[in-house]
């Protein structure tokens, strides 16, 4: 991925740099959670998620963790799954395009979601931005109240796209949408910056995890209710 990025991000009021914009998180929180909130797992499954960690396939501790996590979700909530990164395509535009909405937001899902993840495997790219464009387009539609976006995924977006601009230019004219990132595994600073951006700018929160039990306790605490952190683009001067 191209450097394009530093990121310093404080919790008690600090200027975040990235790119021609600011961001500023000041330190008055508020409880995320609503009764009309609904919430999208958008989950990696680009060919990187067949390697090997700690005696285990990365995609294989996803899904054990998914397994255990999702009958512990209320059966009443909104929830959804979209993947990417499971299909090659012919070409690399059709392999940057390789994001599904594998199961519409709606109640009662664990199970609907549990069977899809067990019928899809890791095979191509990873389309973050492209996916992230389609659900905020298309997967909320018609919802109204907080979209919660929880992002899990083993490598920054490489695509030819930032999810980082593009989050920076949706809050400037969307206020309903939060994105928790979970990065598995990753080392790579750019694409760390990447994505701590795209949680951070949004008012989400961003996780790392390098072990099965760091994943379990990032995706239970993103699916929990958290405190949400008010994020504004102020232009530098």
């Amino acid at each position: 991925m191209k450097k394009f990025l530093l990121i310093c991000f404080f919790i008690v009021s600090l200027p975040v740099l990235a790119e021609s914009y600011g961001v500023y998180s000041p330190d008055n929180y508020k409880l995320s959670q609503t009764a009309d909130e609904r919430t999208l797992f958008i989950l990696d499954f680009s060919n990187s998620m067949s390697e090997y960690l700690d005696g285990e396939s990365k995609v294989d501790m996803m899904l054990d963790t998914m397994r255990k996590l999702l009958p512990s979700l209320n059966p009443k909530s909104f929830v959804g799954l979209r993947v990417y990164g499971h299909k090659m395509g012919f070409t690399p535009f059709d392999a940057c395009r390789a994001s599904s909405l594998l199961v519409p937001i709606t109640t009662s899902n664990a199970f609907a979601i549990e069977d899809a993840l067990s019928r899809t495997s890791p095979k191509g790219m990873t389309p973050i931005t492209y996916s992230l464009k389609q659900a905020v387009k298309y997967d909320f539609m018609g919802f109204p109240g907080k979209k919660h976006i929880i992002l899990l995924t083993d490598g920054g977006e490489n695509c030819d796209e930032s999810p980082c601009k593009f989050v920076m230019e949706l809050v400037k004219i969307r206020k309903d949408v939060y994105i928790d990132v979970i990065a598995f595994n990753i080392e790579d600073e750019d694409d760390l910056a990447q994505l701590q951006c795209t949680s951070l700018v949004t008012g989400g929160k961003f996780y790392t995890a390098n072990t099965a039990a760091e994943l379990a306790r990032s995706l239970t605490n993103s699916t929990k209710a958290s405190k949400q952190v008010e994020a504004k683009i102020i232009p530098n001067r």
